[in-house]
């Protein structure tokens, strides 16, 4: 017998995206803690963000809508004289469009700023709602595949450079049976890429981002390293996956090339656009402005809201090439060294315990780590200039 399917409230809704949003605890604790889908959970989120603009400007939402009333209220007569011949043409063409195209290309074919509705375009597209809001929070959420993504994560910070191939003969030989397929999209969930030591032809970058090409091959001389000679002259922002107990949760971080220091840092139950910019907001309220900002081509920093936030500023934005996470290779250092040190070590319960680990970490390892590449000094005495590099 099928389950019911369960309708929950605006207001439960609301309850459970300002307990997630709180940061005290991971999706997979908030979803098993109200008995709910962890995708649900990261859904309701994503919707909970997006109108949040409406609590401050209801007016104006009214507003719109009535002239959206009163302007189809128009258009009624001119579109009632044509429906029969669309339907019958729309028919035609749906009808050609499921035989010839598969379920998955017509999700991606879908495009929510236009002005026909999310449902409609579903409709007319044939594609369920639930394959249009799956997730792969719902397959890597649970303990089996809790533990495959820790045992990649262990993998990856001591084996950087190996890519999916090498990933999966290591994790068959160590009792998981998995292909690429699933590695591959453990790996993109996780947030984690292979570090390339050589430069390699790679797949073609998205148009959209080509306006923001990798700028820090300026900087290199004849010995081909990069050389950056001062604090804020490059941050460096990027994402990792930490370990729990019973889930896993989000780092994100910006570090300045020169000193190493970390600017800003934030831990999150959900890797997302609302993660970055608080980080990157965060650190130029404390910091004065770099000349430009380097970070992957991941989703969260080519969203519109960060890109504005550094336009805005006028700072030079730089992507790593696709595929090349080693373009952001001083980050990537940070990340292997603070697991390596700090989390597995720790071994971290709840969020509250990594966030209260992980800070006291970062103010050690900025205060008292010294660094060879930097003089023997510490990020902070770096990047404040206290003392000279020998």
């Amino acid at each position: 017998m099928s389950k019911k399917r369960v309708t929950y409230t605006a207001d439960f809704k609301a309850k459970v995206i300002i307990e997630l949003l709180e940061g005290d605890k991971t999706v997979n604790e908030i979803a098993s803690k109200y008995d709910l889908l962890p995708k649900n959970v990261h859904n309701w989120k994503q919707q909970f963000l997006s109108n949040a603009c409406m609590a401050f400007d209801k007016s104006s939402v009214v507003k719109e809508y009535k002239q959206e009333i009163d302007e189809l209220k128009k258009e009624k007569d001119a579109t009632s004289k044509k429906l029969g011949e669309v339907i019958v043409e729309r028919d035609f063409l749906m009808g050609k469009l499921k035989s010839l195209v598969s379920s998955n290309d017509r999700v991606k074919s879908i495009d929510t700023k236009l002005d026909l509705s999310l449902n409609n375009q579903l409709k007319l597209l044939s594609v369920s709602k639930t394959l249009y809001y799956y997730t792969p929070i719902a397959r890597f959420s649970s303990a089996a595949n809790i533990k495959l993504l820790n045992t990649i994560d262990l993998i990856h910070t001591k084996h950087p450079y190996y890519g999916t191939r090498r990933l999966v003969k290591l994790l068959n030989r160590l009792g998981f049976l998995v292909g690429r397929k699933l590695i591959k999209s453990a790996m993109e969930f996780m947030g984690i890429k292979a570090l390339y030591p050589n430069k390699k032809k790679t797949t073609t970058i998205n148009k959209q981002h080509n306006k923001y090409p990798y700028l820090l091959n300026a900087f290199k001389n004849g010995l081909n390293q990069v050389v950056i000679d001062k604090a804020n002259k490059v941050w460096s922002a990027d994402i990792t996956y930490i370990r729990l107990e019973n889930g896993y949760a989000y780092l994100a971080a910006i570090i300045d090339w020169y000193s190493k220091k970390i600017l800003a840092w934030k831990l999150s139950n959900t890797m997302d656009t609302l993660l970055t910019t608080s980080v990157l907001n965060e650190a130029l309220l404390k910091y004065e402005k770099p000349d430009i900002f380097n970070s992957d081509q991941g989703v969260q920093y080519t969203a519109k809201e960060h890109i504005k936030i550094l336009s805005d500023r006028n700072i030079q934005i730089s992507m790593d090439a696709k595929g090349r996470s080693i373009d952001n290779i001083v980050i990537e250092r940070f990340w292997r060294t603070l697991k390596y040190e700090n989390v597995y070590p720790s071994s971290y319960r709840t969020m509250n315990e990594a966030k209260l680990g992980i800070k006291e970490y970062i103010e050690i390892y900025n205060n008292e780590r010294m660094h060879s590449s930097i003089g023997y000094m510490t990020p902070d005495e770096a990047y404040s200039g206290i003392l000279k590099v020998a």
